[in-house]
């Protein structure tokens, strides 16, 4: 069950879901707790999508704007077309002024930069006690190079996510 209920302070209207379940609300705008038995339900509904639709509604009428909601689509109608983006990724960042294929390499360069990096985190997670050569040799084995393998290990214990003491490495 949904309830559309309205503020005594400030008059703002919320939905109350499961009144009978609750002894008190507090209204979003001004923060002012109420008793839910003394609060006047505008609207009840099983329906949730309803009851958002009859809020809308209410507030449409208090704004003086009756006519313009009607033209609207539904409440839930217009939430999916939210979701859908009105312009593309692509269209976007050529508008922008921006090279779209571009970014998409920044983009793969960096996911393979993170692949690195988890990689060189594995291996001084996974050893007992590595070594930089051992650290190394791991992430070789798995495709990293290793300059960047120990470009990577020295970034991270200078970020103080992995630790060395007399020569071994460990994650912090």
């Amino acid at each position: 069950m949904y309830a559309v209920v309205g503020c005594t302070d400030c008059a703002a209207l919320w939905l109350v879901s499961d009144p009978q379940s609750s002894k008190t609300a507090q209204c979003p705008r001004c923060g002012r707790r109420h008793q839910l038995r003394k609060l006047k339900r505008l609207f009840e509904s099983d329906d949730r999508d309803v009851a958002r639709q009859a809020r809308a509604e209410l507030l449409a009428k208090k704004q003086g704007a009756s006519e313009a909601f009607e033209r609207l689509d539904s409440v839930a109608a217009m939430e999916r077309q939210v979701d859908e983006p009105a312009v593309d990724d692509r269209e976007y960042l050529t508008g922008s002024g921006l090279d779209a294929d571009a970014v998409a390499a920044a983009g793969e360069r960096e996911a393979e930069s993170r692949s690195r990096d988890r990689i060189v985190r594995d291996a001084v997670g996974q050893q007992d006690r590595p070594t930089e050569a051992a650290v190394v040799d791991y992430a070789t084995e798995h495709g990293v190079p290793a300059d960047a393998a120990r470009d990577l290990l020295e970034a991270l214990t200078r970020r103080g996510e992995v630790s060395e003491s007399r020569g071994r490495y460990r994650l912090v």
